[in-house]
């Protein structure tokens, strides 16, 4: 082959052959057109990076926005967080891919419409998978009293009969269904405690629970129980019920006290349609004769029963000898009651799950190691305290928690050091712009990434608002979600996180005069809350007793010594 030839086929392409027929000319221009394109290219390269740049401001800028600026989005008109679930939250409420039992271990039922509440099967999704598989009788249980609530559940014939004789104010007719209505009352995580309490003592005498849906129960909880509904009627016939109190005439004490009815009554009796339950933290010896088994034989014969209270009573509930075998059926590792029932009652509305998911997504989910902190100061200022941070710092670095930092010497994080995100939540934003501050001004001598996140701070508790709520709801839901917790002493809050986590927390020692205790924490007998108040008596003695050390699993709280907690113990 010619030499000449295979010498012009290997010239650039962008010159065409015949162009070089024409001499400097045409290289010249092809020179031209060269160096015009690489400009071009050049010119791109720099408007990608300023489109870069300014995308990661913006984020910046979105992942700084606090609660409180959501609120005010909301209230200027920007983001309306009841204006229904959108098409693109829908799309970004898909979840890390994962093994995942959307049912929690058959706790929930098929059957719902997933897109009205999106937080059933997604909460699987998240977090570890539970390692307290709930037990078969538990199951069946609850099957069967989904099926009792459909038959005698708000607006059915049943329903309708039961609500003819409350009006006739007699419980002479026996009813096929019995009913007991839970009183709206006290702060959220009281709430929660409260109802769990309620629905167990259901389960346990075969009743329905109905809910009064108080100021913002629609807004909070989706509906539990498939094909009917929990909350109480408008509609109800018992109008002055939300205003019942210890003094009320209608009490079970105060019946008791004034000899309107007796825990002896011969069989025949004359009975009321409905008693009231006062079973709140300022109820009297009376109010505490509900625990005795003979005063449970009696309240059977009552249609309605209408409950207030600000405890998780539940303890008590496993000392009443006629309950005892089937509870230990339904939970044979005894500390696991609120975990499951919680887990079963409490699912996010979906402007509430949006909430969750879209700061777990933002600050949590890429985290090796997830750390919830938990502040609750029992003090008419909001903080922040100092003996309070030197409690927290005390805590988290004794157990290991959180590492030190170095003030002397420089430490270099490598690439891949585990990384941590700490999820604070207090009313005050002291703590958090502290403990950022420190860890950003010093490296941790472990060398880990440490990040801390708090979703709001309202500064002081306002329980009577709704998005006050909401936001508390969702930030018990993001603790649960934690690797590891710590909880303060006395705080409902907490034990709704640990329990819905199934977590053990450090519970932060409850702090007198304003001095940092030692030791700083202590680690939880069981994921329990703990009954605040409860009954010191010997039913059958009728005389005073230490009900925490009557059975092995019920035991007294480690943050208030006189409360009683669940605990998985079968011998002393």
């Amino acid at each position: 082959m010619d030499m000449k030839r295979i010498r012009r086929t290997q010239h650039s392409p962008t010159i065409p052959p015949d162009m070089e027929n024409d001499g400097g000319v045409y290289r010249a221009a092809a020179e031209r057109k060269h160096r015009g394109q690489m400009f071009r290219l050049a010119m791109a390269l720099v408007v990608f990076l300023v489109f870069l740049l300014l995308m990661v401001a913006i984020s910046g800028f979105h992942r700084n926005l606090s609660f409180n600026q959501l609120r005010q989005f909301t209230e200027r008109g920007r983001f309306e967080i009841n204006a229904g679930v959108r098409k693109e939250f829908l799309e970004s409420s898909k979840f890390p891919k994962a093994k995942e039992d959307k049912f929690l271990g058959g706790l929930l039922a098929s059957g719902f419409d997933e897109q009205s509440c999106l937080s059933r099967y997604q909460f699987a999704s998240y977090g570890k998978p539970s390692p307290h598989s709930p037990s078969d009788y538990l199951l069946q249980r609850l099957r069967k009293y989904e099926q009792l609530h459909q038959k005698c559940g708000p607006n059915t014939d049943l329903y309708n009969r039961t609500i003819d004789q409350l009006k006739r104010g007699s419980s002479s007719v026996t009813t096929e269904c019995r009913y007991v209505v839970w009183i709206s009352y006290s702060g959220l995580g009281n709430r929660m405690l409260t109802l769990t309490s309620a629905f167990l003592y259901a389960l346990l005498t075969n009743r329905v629970l109905l809910v009064d849906r108080g100021a913002d129960m629609t807004d909070l909880f989706c509906e539990p129980f498939p094909g009917t509904s929990w909350l109480l009627p408008l509609d109800f016939p018992l109008s002055q019920f939300k205003s019942f109190d210890m003094n009320s005439p209608e009490s079970y004490g105060n019946m008791l006290k004034n000899k309107v009815i007796s825990n002896t009554a011969a069989a025949g009796a004359s009975l009321p349609s409905f008693i009231y339950l006062h079973l709140g933290h300022d109820y009297s010896e009376h109010d505490k004769l509900f625990f005795c088994e003979d005063d449970q034989d009696l309240l059977r014969t009552i249609p309605w029963l209408v409950l207030r209270s600000d405890n998780y009573f539940v303890p008590s509930l496993f000392l009443i000898p006629t309950y005892q075998e089937e509870l230990h059926q339904l939970f044979p590792k005894k500390d696991t009651v609120f975990h499951h029932l919680g887990r079963y009652l409490f699912h996010p509305t979906n402007s509430v799950w949006g909430l969750v998911t879209r700061y777990y997504q933002s600050y949590l989910a890429k985290a090796d190691e997830r750390v919830g902190v938990q502040i609750r100061v029992f003090e008419t200022e909001s903080g922040p305290f100092q003996h309070v941070l030197d409690q927290v710092l005390g805590c988290t670095q004794k157990q290991k928690i959180l590492p030190e930092v170095s003030q002397e010497q420089t430490i270099i994080a490598a690439p891949l050091k585990k990384s941590k995100a700490v999820l604070l939540t207090s009313l005050s934003s002291g703590y958090l712009e502290i403990l950022r501050n420190m860890f950003w001004v010093y490296p941790a001598t472990s060398g880990e990434i440490i990040s801390f996140h708090q979703p709001s701070h309202e500064e002081h508790q306002q329980t009577e608002k709704q998005m006050h709520n909401m936001k508390a709801f969702a930030e018990m839901y993001l603790l649960s979600l934690t690797d590891v917790l710590v909880t303060s002493a006395w705080s409902t809050f907490g034990y709704v996180a640990q329990g819905l986590g199934g977590l053990k927390p450090w519970i932060l020692v409850k702090p007198e005069n304003r001095t940092t205790p030692d030791p700083p924490c202590i680690l939880a007998l069981s994921m329990e809350p703990c009954f605040h108040a409860p009954p010191f008596y010997d039913c059958k003695a009728k005389q005073g007793v230490d009900t925490g050390e009557l059975v092995p699993h019920v035991r007294h709280c480690e943050d208030m010594s006189w409360g009683l907690k669940l605990v998985d113990r079968d011998e002393w």
